[in-house]
């Protein structure tokens, strides 16, 4: 079995190419911009990303993880690993690159479940950066992490479906022209059954589309909304997929989209590991520099340490993503330990920066905020967990030797 951990030279200039642009466009660009809320407030602001983006498009970086029939660079996961781990160091990085959660995994979900007609209509747009897009599954009333007891409901009315419902914490909905919305359409079946709810695509200017508001979280109000649907009318050929489609849908879209969650936040560990080595080798207290007492030494070695377990992790799920094995196990493996190490990383850099760290001088305040956000996001920490523990128990009583089995790994 060959282990080959080195780049295809293709790859490895796109990856040089990414973190140049980064380091000499993107960051001097965006430097004085560290709200998000800017991006609607400030003309200079939307101009200026605009500006990148169109650089990007210049530069041959845009859309690297669709084909190329859609105008993309055609990368696999594992080589849009190299791309988000050098665009995720600062946090509009991939939206200019326009492959920013949730188009990103949108963009896959059209491309494998849509239309031709769909496909022309939105996922073309999104691919050319002339639209924006949202995922409408979760609800306050139940469980987010169970879409089988999903509330929102399509009925069949003549020639139309009309939907009723509820969702918040929908990402990018205030920016969003169509929605991708998870509902129950097969009401005489019991709790539980996978095969209850089905995609639609709503357009959010559909009437009965009606934002709430936005939902003020840790790091702000920040495209984060309430959604309510009333009475909102769709055509067959709004359905994604297929009818009863909808969890099998869902979940196409969440297994690649939380491993591109965790390129992106592996990006951010790197950079509070590296905030952490830079602070203590210049900062100066009782006798010595903070790099070289131990107590600082072991919180960048456990650093460095988890951040290297990270990308061993990430490479491995995306490899198996790319060969259409089951990757389920790794996946949830990864997310939990990737956004968990996030949160330690950025709060060991914030310890070794003091005070300072714990202002909004440095990005590590906000870095952390969006770092605790990690470990709900497309599933809480217990969600993962006990999938994994399910799927390891039953790998043993089938092999007798679980640990032996995890990731089909030859040792």
């Amino acid at each position: 079995m060959a282990i080959d951990f080195t780049l295809d030279e293709n790859v490895e200039k796109i990856r040089k190419k990414v973190k140049d642009f980064m380091d000499n466009k993107v960051i001097p660009a965006i430097s004085d911009f560290d709200d998000e809320e800017k991006l609607l407030a400030r003309q200079d602001y939307i101009l200026t990303i605009l500006d990148l983006r169109e650089q990007a498009k210049k530069e041959g970086l845009w859309l690297p993880h669709m084909p190329k029939e859609f105008g993309g660079l055609g990368l696999s996961h594992v080589e849009m690993a190299m791309v988000q781990a050098e665009a995720g160091r600062t946090r509009l990085g991939p939206w200019i690159l326009n492959c920013q959660a949730p188009d990103e995994g949108n963009m896959h979900t059209l491309y494998h479940w849509g239309t031709d007609e769909q496909k022309e209509k939105y996922l073309r747009p999104l691919c050319e950066g002339n639209m924006m897009s949202c995922f409408a599954m979760t609800e306050p009333e139940v469980a987010g992490s169970d879409p089988t007891l999903i509330k929102t409901t399509a009925v069949k009315d003549g020639d139309e479906w009309v939907i009723n419902g509820h969702k918040w914490f929908i990402s990018n909905a205030r920016r969003a022209s169509f929605a991708i919305v998870i509902a129950r359409t097969e009401m005489d079946v019991e709790p539980g059954f996978r095969g209850s709810n089905t995609a639609f695509i709503v357009e959010t200017s559909t009437k009965g589309w009606n934002e709430v508001r936005e939902i003020e979280t840790m790091h702000g109000s920040t495209g984060h909304s309430e959604i309510l649907l009333e009475d909102v009318r769709v055509t067959d050929s709004a359905i994604l997929g297929g009818r009863g489609n909808g969890h099998k849908l869902g979940q196409y879209r969440l297994g690649p989209a939380r491993l591109a969650h965790c390129m992106r936040w592996l990006a951010q560990a790197e950079v509070a590991l590296d905030m952490m080595i830079d602070r203590a080798i210049g900062r100066y207290s009782h006798g010595s520099y903070l790099a070289e007492k131990q107590g600082i030494q072991w919180l960048i070695a456990d650093s460095a340490m988890e951040i290297y377990q990270c990308k061993l992790m990430i490479l491995h799920a995306a490899y198996k993503i790319d060969r259409q094995e089951d990757f389920k196990t790794e996946v949830s493996m990864a997310k939990h330990f990737v956004a968990n190490s996030l949160n330690r990383i950025v709060d060991r850099a914030i310890q070794v920066h003091g005070a300072l760290g714990y202002s909004t001088d440095t990005p590590l305040a906000t870095m952390f905020q969006h770092a605790r956000w990690a470990r709900l996001a497309d599933g809480a920490d217990e969600i993962h967990q006990w999938r994994i523990a399910d799927r390891v128990i039953s790998l043993y009583r089938d092999t007798k030797a679980a640990g032996a089995n995890l990731g089909d790994l030859p040792l």
